[in-house]
């Protein structure tokens, strides 16, 4: 009976030295984040305004000041020279040409306006942002050129014009509308140059 209680208790201590349980470390889980700690962050960006913001702003500026421009032509009513002949703006080549461009830069800014628009419901609903970017970049420098080269024509004119008269006023208002459109488009033209090379080299 000895023998077979001290087989048993060697038995015992055997298997329990044979299998000891492995003592497993918890290890701490990885740090995450705290949703609060870009808080501060998101909130500084989008407080800031975007290029994008920027642009929709000048296309707006360029569209007011192009309308005004055009407008400012074709609502004065003919009046009566000194020598006694009706004027229009249709008489003079250089106000048909100030307010034809006008009206150019009025279209062109009212589609580059909605196409801003379109681009913030419905992303390249229209054109492509690579073809937008091409055509913005062209036509902006176009229709600036347009603007400044109508305006220094009209400036001769105006000064051979009578100062009392209406279409004076409305002519002086008309250059200074669109070399406003023209400077505002000048500035849209190195923002859509700045997003071609951004898409090109970046």
């Amino acid at each position: 009976m000895k023998e077979e209680g001290n087989v048993m208790v060697t038995a015992q201590t055997i298997i329990s030295g044979a299998s000891p349980s492995p003592t497993l470390t918890p290890q701490p889980p990885l740090p995450t984040p705290s949703p609060y700690s870009f808080s501060v962050a998101s909130t500084r960006l989008r407080s800031r305004p975007s290029i994008y913001a920027y642009d929709l702003a000048l296309r707006s500026l360029a569209l007011l000041f192009s309308f005004i421009s055009a407008l400012s032509l074709a609502v004065p009513s003919p009046t009566r020279t000194k020598r006694g002949t009706i004027s229009k703006f249709c008489d003079y080549p250089q106000l048909t040409y100030c307010f034809s461009v006008s009206v150019l830069a009025f279209i062109y800014s009212a589609f580059q306006l909605f196409k801003r628009v379109c681009d913030i419901a419905y992303r390249g609903v229209l054109i492509s942002d690579k073809t937008s970017d091409y055509l913005s970049f062209i036509l902006d420098q176009l229709t600036g050129y347009l603007l400044v080269s109508s305006s220094s024509v009209t400036i001769p004119v105006i000064q051979e014009m009578d100062i009392q008269a209406s279409l004076w006023k409305a002519a002086i208002l008309a250059v200074c509308m669109s070399f406003a459109a023209f400077m505002v488009l000048a500035v849209s033209a190195l923002l859509s140059g700045y997003k071609l090379c951004k898409r090109i080299i970046w």
